[in-house]
């Protein structure tokens, strides 16, 4: 017999704790590489496209840590407290609670009601738009660093 799926899941700790893990390792991955190009013998080597390749590394690098940060508010709440956070910040009007789930992208919590509608609670307001931003920031700097690589190589074997 097939059972319905719990109602009243947030985010899998089978998955958060390795998200946690990996992103932490990848954070600190991009920082010591960052680091690394402010040496004295990388600053003398620096070019545009190294440049705009940094720029890139670091809104990633600062998209993974505000991410990884959200994942810590709700790493450290239990079912209960979960539950209690979506009845302290249900909208006014809003009816009976039917259920609550988490997602990863965007990563939210989510406290789900009978009407249909659903609101987030406990991710601070503020992770999932700056992702966004940054990610799409660090796309931009990450295209303008192929682009200027690109028109180098070819600039080189012209003269070759």
């Amino acid at each position: 017999m097939a059972m319905a799926s719990d109602p009243w899941q947030g985010h899998d700790f089978a998955i958060l704790l390795p998200v946690l893990v990996a992103g932490a390792l990848t954070g600190l991955g991009i920082l010591a590489f960052l680091c690394s190009r402010l040496t004295a013998r990388a600053r003398g080597r620096r070019t545009t496209q190294a440049v705009w390749r940094d720029a890139s590394l670091t809104a990633t690098g600062l998209a993974l840590g505000l991410y990884l940060w959200g994942c810590l508010h709700v790493l450290f709440l239990e079912d209960q407290e979960q539950a209690e956070q979506c009845e302290l910040h249900r909208p006014e009007g809003t009816p009976a609670l039917v259920g609550r789930r988490g997602d990863f992208i965007p990563l939210r919590l989510v406290c789900e009601a009978s009407d249909g509608h659903d609101y987030s609670v406990v991710i601070p307001h503020y992770v999932n738009p700056s992702i966004a931003v940054l990610l799409l920031l660090a796309l931009a700097c990450g295209t303008v660093s192929v682009l200027l690589h690109l028109g180098r190589r070819r600039t080189t074997r012209k003269r070759g």
